[in-house]
């Protein structure tokens, strides 16, 4: 890392981040817009431990500059030593890597700041609101928690991707993407309030969407429904453009 990162690479390793290479071990389609690549994590996961909805740092070439966008890690095995990683493809390099990259290719990777606290008391029900770009965090969030009951907010048509929810307790709304994400807000906004007085004693607020959505709806759940810090997760995984 460092002076090969550029500025980014350079307060990452003022943090103690760790830097790790991921060689690709195959991969497939799972829509026409939506890849699984499979990897080994280069002695990563031994050494950083395992938690939900851990995410890794991954660097690319962008016009002679480092580049770097955060991915979720989908099924980690640190005996193994593997997991897989899910890209919502798009314009863009990340996603221009993802189509073409071929078996024992390698990319660097860095573990900074994925921290993830599971909440006590454990959640009664968890209410999340995501979009195909955090849908292996949300994954690995109904993982974390395999019989808590959960509402999803989706957005975006979930047919055919490997959302793992149960419909004997995980309850799917999915909300096209309208206005720059003002449509997910508002039907939010609309049916929280209800979810959150049928949730039980220790509901739990997941958010991770775009990050002007992400902040609209957190704002909307601190300020005006009063969750608690504590009892609320929200990251914008993704800038609209």
């Amino acid at each position: 890392m460092g002076q090969g990162h550029g500025w980014q690479g350079t307060v990452l390793k003022l943090l103690r981040a760790k830097d790790f290479t991921l060689t690709v071990t195959g991969g497939e389609d799972v829509t026409a817009d939506y890849r699984r690549l499979h990897l080994t994590d280069g002695g990563m996961l031994a050494a950083t431990g395992v938690h939900p909805t851990m995410w890794v740092r991954l660097w690319f070439d962008h016009d002679g500059k480092p580049h770097q966008r955060a991915y979720t890690l989908v099924d980690p095995d640190p005996s193994a030593g593997t997991f897989s990683l899910e890209f919502a493809l798009h314009e863009g390099r990340a996603s221009d890597w993802a189509r073409t990259v071929r078996p024992g290719a390698t990319i660097e990777a860095t573990v900074h700041g994925t921290g993830f606290a599971p909440p006590e008391p454990a959640p009664s029900h968890l209410i999340a609101a995501g979009d195909p770009a955090s849908l292996p965090a949300i994954n690995s969030l109904l993982d974390a928690f395999p019989t808590t009951p959960a509402t999803v907010f989706f957005e975006g048509d979930p047919a055919g991707l490997p959302l793992r929810t149960d419909p004997a307790r995980h309850d799917v709304r999915p909300v096209p993407r309208k206005d720059a994400g003002a449509h997910l807000v508002a039907e939010v906004r609309e049916a929280l309030p209800a979810l959150l007085t049928g949730a039980g004693p220790d509901p739990y607020v997941w958010i991770a969407c775009d990050t002007a959505t992400t902040r609209a709806l957190t704002a909307y759940v601190r300020k005006e429904l009063g969750v608690p810090k504590h009892r609320l997760h929200a990251l914008g995984y993704w800038r609209a453009t």
